[in-house]
């Protein structure tokens, strides 16, 4: 691993950089805020497929690709006049020795939980009007659920045990169905909005991210299925033409190559 001085010259070598390409490359001159917010977001979800992927070289890669965004936007926040670099560090500086003042204070913590509870009553304190001001509205709603619940945990307002989660979503699931039989759209889909954020509670109970929890499965459904495409074209059939019995054959072998890896 590298020395404090050698990692200080790197971040220096990328802001010379990023300085001379805001200067000369045609493409670099043109970025705004605006313009790189679509790609930035774009970043971020390809690190979390490395991240649950595994690939370390990859998440590197990626790692990189989001630090030129951040610099970047430091540096058009200088051409505004409005903030740099120096700035977005000190200010972050600044918020992590304030939000932990069991490190730089004289407040007393036993665990994560109280840590996580003593940082949204900071917030709180900071002027956020709200617990929840802090979950941004272009969340995709699942990550947005879990963010919401974890602050609203917090403070104080959750479950105590598992258990009764569990009881909550059997309870949902059970409101959910009479919907299904009276076949009313909305009412269905307010019901299944409710089991879905009852799952999602129960998933943080557990220690699981849902949302690293459903892309596993997401790729492990396309790893499959792409599977089961390739031996069709193999044998030389349309995959139109196949029973779902006939699918289910080599469905059934993916699932049995994944055991065996």
């Amino acid at each position: 691993m590298h020395t404090k001085e050698e990692k200080l010259a790197a971040f220096g070598r990328l802001l010379d950089i990023m300085d001379e390409l805001r200067e000369k490359c045609p493409w670099d001159k043109k970025q705004t805020l605006e313009s790189l917010r679509h790609l930035t977001i774009e970043e971020t979800y390809e690190l979390g497929e490395a991240i649950l992927d595994g690939d370390l070289n990859e998440v590197k890669k990626e790692v990189g690709d989001i630090l030129l965004h951040l610099v970047f936007y430091a540096k058009i926040g200088s051409e505004k006049k409005a903030f740099d670099i120096a700035d977005v560090c000190n200010s972050l500086c600044e918020k992590l020795i304030d939000r932990h003042p069991h490190i730089y204070g004289d407040i007393e913590v036993k665990d994560e939980e109280e840590v996580k509870q003593n940082w949204e009553k900071l917030k709180l304190k900071e002027g956020n009007k709200s617990v929840l001001s802090g979950v941004p509205k272009s969340l995709p709603a699942l990550v947005k659920a879990n963010r919401i619940q974890n602050k609203a945990a917090g403070v104080g307002f959750d479950w105590e045990k598992p258990e009764q989660v569990f009881e909550k979503l059997q309870e949902e699931l059970g409101e959910f169905q009479n919907e299904v039989h009276t076949q009313n759209q909305e009412k269905m889909e307010a019901e299944f909005g409710d089991v879905l954020f009852s799952m999602i509670n129960y998933a943080r109970f557990l220690n699981i991210d849902p949302e690293n929890a459903l892309e596993r499965t997401n790729k492990k459904f396309i790893n499959r299925f792409q599977f089961l495409e390739n031996k069709i074209k193999e044998k030389g059939k349309n995959l139109k033409n196949l029973s779902l019995d006939e699918m289910d054959v080599f469905w059934n072998e993916a699932k049995q190559k994944e055991k065996k890896i």
